[in-house]
């Protein structure tokens, strides 16, 4: 049995592990990415890229169902699911061939097909027989979904996100189980494509929502769209001759198939980590630095999805660099700064959150202002028959800092953007007004909230232009 010596063995070729490669090789030669499964990442593979084809195609045929108020009405959409479907696969398959060319142009001594677990901090036992000894370690093994026992009784039915993508054509019906980012964006999307949709959710919640007004005001809205349960008394459900039956309030609801979006779980349980000396959280996730990534005072480090904190691709590939070079340079590692936090769901209306949350807020006592925005009555919005939604933007009562945002509504991506590089900027909410806000835009909407959120925390009006000819007091 071989053993195989390296300065970083990275194990999991995703967005994390790719871009910890990158990192690594900025330094030396000498690493190892291993990877047991297909080279691509979930974003383009599974996650953002083929959601965001299947969500393209529910706009077009959605695009024209509420233009009756401007004088403009469409005919019925015609939908051809095979070609919709088609469209999904074939551009799902060049995103990830992308992600594997990649991958499969580094060099092949730099890379092993096998699967790793950890017989020490650093040792590595490979499904091939072989071994690794690495002076450290990176684990970016990624994430998959979590599917929880209850629903097995659906049999062959049960499907994932990575099923959907894979269909030759639409199915006539599915039962949605999960109301967060994954179940509320294909359910919405399969919607609007023709397909009866049911989404069941729990507690009345909403993607990744906590703002009490906010997630009010998305339940109204998906509820008055299609047929939505926030909070689902689900008693019963199985597999049928012909699809699934889901028993809900005294009706046995039939469908074609149990879509399962009731979250992710980090690859990291069948890794080993119990031969290793990392403290586990209740999770059995390692006890990491934020900053660094690393687990404990081990010369392990972790990236991405594994560490089960904010599953987005901008995260993964950060981390990703931190963990690389910390990894490259061990012992000798740095902290290094984690941008602005913020997150879009490509439902329609929008979903965006920015910074602190409404619950992070209110869970660690801050003293807070609220400004709001009812996007009913927005110029822009209004002009174009988009206007629904709520937007909340949050500051510090004692500093006037700008601290976070929840919003469901038009061009939330957008407003996140705007949004996070202030917070990042540590601007006030007095210096976010006095940047400039084009006529007529949506952006004049975060305006208006700026403007009730600095009057709420008291700190006067909106200042007027500064004279740059002015001597002091001018």
């Amino acid at each position: 049995m071989s053993t195989l010596k390296t300065k970083v063995a990275i194990i999991g070729a995703g967005s994390a592990g790719m871009r910890a490669y990158r990192e690594v090789t900025k330094t030396t030669d000498d690493v190892l990415l291993i990877e047991d499964g297909p080279y691509g990442t979930t974003c383009a593979r599974v996650g953002c890229m083929p959601s965001k084809l299947l969500i393209a195609a529910s706009e077009a045929a959605h695009a024209g169902r509420h233009t009756a108020s401007m004088g403009v009405t469409y005919a019925e959409p015609q939908i051809d699911g095979a070609a919709v479907m088609a469209r999904v696969r074939r551009e799902r398959d060049r995103f990830v061939g992308f992600v594997e060319d990649t991958v499969e142009n580094w060099p092949e001594n730099h890379r092993i097909r096998a699967r790793a677990t950890f017989v020490s901090d650093t040792e590595l036992a490979l499904s091939d027989g072989r071994k690794v000894e690495a002076e450290a370690v990176i684990i970016a093994t990624g994430s998959r979904p979590n599917i929880l026992p209850f629903f097995q009784n659906f049999g062959d039915r049960l499907i994932i996100n990575d099923d959907v993508f894979s269909w030759d054509t639409l199915p006539q019906s599915v039962a949605v189980f999960g109301a967060g980012v994954i179940g509320l964006e294909l359910g919405q999307a399969l919607h609007r494509l023709g397909v009866r949709v049911t989404l069941f959710g729990r507690d009345n919640l909403i993607g990744p929502l906590s703002d009490p007004d906010v997630l009010a005001e998305a339940n109204r809205i998906f509820t008055d769209e299609f047929d939505f349960h926030p909070h689902a008394d689900v008693v019963g459900h199985r597999r049928t001759e012909n699809g699934v039956a889901v028993d809900l309030d005294g009706e046995a609801l039939e469908f074609d198939y149990a879509l399962i979006a009731t979250g992710r779980r980090p690859n990291t349980d069948q890794l080993g980590l119990e031969n290793t000396s990392l403290e586990l959280d209740g999770r059995g996730i390692p006890v990491f630095d934020l900053h660094t990534g690393q687990c404990g005072s081990a010369p392990i480090f972790i990236a991405g999805d594994a560490n089960n904190l904010l599953p987005l691709l901008h995260e993964a590939a950060d981390e990703g660099a931190a963990a690389g070079y910390n990894a490259a340079h061990w012992p000798d590692i740095r902290r290094f700064t984690k941008s602005a936090s913020i997150s879009v769901v490509f439902s329609d209306p929008q979903i965006m959150m920015v910074g602190d949350t409404h619950h992070a807020l209110t869970e660690r006592g801050a003293d807070f202002e609220v400004g709001s925005l009812d996007w009913s009555d927005q110029g822009r919005a209004r002009v174009m028959g988009i206007n629904k939604g709520l937007l909340r933007v949050y500051g510090d009562r004692n500093t006037g800092r700008f601290l976070g945002a929840e919003m469901i509504g038009p061009r939330a991506e957008h407003l996140a953007h705007l949004l996070a590089w202030s917070l990042q900027s540590r601007l006030t909410v007095e210096e976010m007004l006095e940047r400039p806000f084009y006529h007529p835009v949506i952006e004049e909407g975060l305006r208006t909230a700026l403007r009730i959120l600095n009057a709420n925390m008291q700190m006067g009006a909106m200042p007027p232009p500064r004279c740059i000819d002015c001597g002091p007091g001018g």
